[in-house]
This record gives C-alpha cells, structure tokens and sequence, in this order.
C-alpha cells in the first residue's frame, strides 16, 4: 500500500470523490483518516488530514498520473458539450439535463469556447 494525496481538512469530500474516480478506472484505493477530523486537539492536527491511498503499489504511477490530470484540470467549471445530444452544459453538471447522459469524468468532452 502507497500512500498518493495528502488533503486538507476542508478538502475531505474530495477526498471521496477522488477514491471514487480512481476507483473507476480500476484502480483499488482507500481514504484513511477521513474521521479524524473529530480527534482536533487530542491529535496532532497534521495527523488528522485525510489521505489517499493505492493498495496496489504496483498501480501507483498511474494512479499519481490520474490524479494528477485532474487535479490540474478543474472539471467543474470547465463546460462541455454532451457527447449524446450535443447539449452546451456549465461545467458544474455531471450529466445533460436534456438526454440523462453522465459526463465522463476523464476526458469530459468540452465546449472549446466557454
């Protein structure tokens, strides 16, 4: 097991939104720490920050390189165009609100003119 992103207390939901990208791709991972948050005072608060973590190490260079893509990249507020019905959407849906298509979440197919 390796450890991939350290996250701050506010960023825990990320958090989990990341495990469950990487998870997609197939990619087995876990947040630990993602309780700790409670324990503030009686733990060290750099101990209670949530952390991603690659149960296989073998997966961890492209687990890094996924997350690292999107980190980079803010999927929420870039648009996009739905690969379905060709719907214009802001970049903080996940899915055409025309047709019911989810957005993909790796390639998200972008409008190149916001």
């Amino acid at each position: 097991m390796k450890k991939l992103y350290t996250f701050t207390l506010a960023d825990r939901a990320e958090a989990g939104l990341l495990k469950e990208l990487l998870e997609r791709e197939g990619v087995a991972c876990l947040v630990r720490n993602e309780q700790l948050f409670a324990a503030l005072g009686e733990i060290p608060f750099l101990e209670c920050s949530p952390e991603l973590w690659v149960i296989d190490d073998e997966v961890w260079p492209r687990a890094k390189s996924l997350l690292e893509s999107w980190l980079k990249e803010d999927i929420t507020s870039t648009p996009w165009v739905c690969p379905s019905c060709g719907e214009k959407l802001e970049g903080q849906f996940g899915s055409c609100w025309k047709c019911g298509k989810e957005r993909d979440a790796m390639r998200g197919t972008r409008d190149e003119k916001p």
